[in-house]
């Protein structure tokens, strides 16, 4: 289907091919790239681009260095996306990469011990996945009590130890499944639920104090 769809987008303007790109699921877009279709490339891009800098920036707590890793991970997967195997999700593959270069940055941080916890900044958008301990009766437009409790989040998240960090992002501000974790970490199922229990536990003592 999407291979049909590709060879279609070659004889219609750019704007009308980008529209059949928005309209495919992942695999769709991966068979169009491999198929020829340069522009589906951007189109993963721009359905990860964002989601991958959120994800990599609250790991490491550089904002700059996020971009930089982001960039590369896109690199790669522009060189390699051949080798992707398409029984899987792509989602998990490029999750994986990027992990796996955030996991790198923290290890040669952690020759500097100055620099191993850095405070992940105010960055958050609205869009982001909550974490569930927000007040249900508090107003709508309470932006600065919203303000407030993201910025508690965000500092509690950044004291946590780098594995038990990784683990509680993808699962609780990313959504991510016990399965997908456990693929992008490569990790089995039980290390991931006992570090994200950890981690919960610990999570829970740092930002406690704070919402008193």
């Amino acid at each position: 289907m999407a291979e049909i769809a590709m060879k279609r987008s070659a004889a219609l303007p750019g704007a009308a091919v980008r529209e059949q790109l928005r309209g495919l699921d992942d695999a769709g877009v991966v068979t169009s790239f491999l198929g020829g279709e340069e522009r589906a490339f951007q189109e993963l891009v721009d359905r990860y681009q964002g989601r991958l800098l959120n994800f990599v920036y609250r790991t490491i707590g550089d904002r700059e260095k996020a971009e930089d890793l982001v960039q590369e991970v896109f690199i790669r997967v522009y060189r390699h996306l051949h080798r992707f195997d398409r029984s899987k999700k792509f989602s998990t593959w490029i999750y994986t990469i990027a992990s796996n270069l955030a996991k790198n940055e923290l290890r040669n941080r952690s020759r500097n011990p100055l620099v191993l916890f850095q405070t992940i900044r105010k960055n958050w958008q609205e869009d982001d996945r909550p974490l569930q301990f927000e007040d249900t009766t508090a107003r709508p437009d309470d932006l600065f009590r919203k303000r407030h409790l993201r910025e508690l989040v965000e500092d509690s998240v950044a004291k946590l130890p780098a594995h038990h960090r990784e683990v509680f992002v993808l699962r609780e501000l990313e959504g991510k499944s016990y399965e997908e974790i456990a693929e992008i970490t490569e990790c089995n199922l039980g290390t991931v639920k006992s570090r994200l229990n950890r981690a919960r536990n610990a999570f829970a003592e740092i930002i406690e104090p704070s919402l008193g």
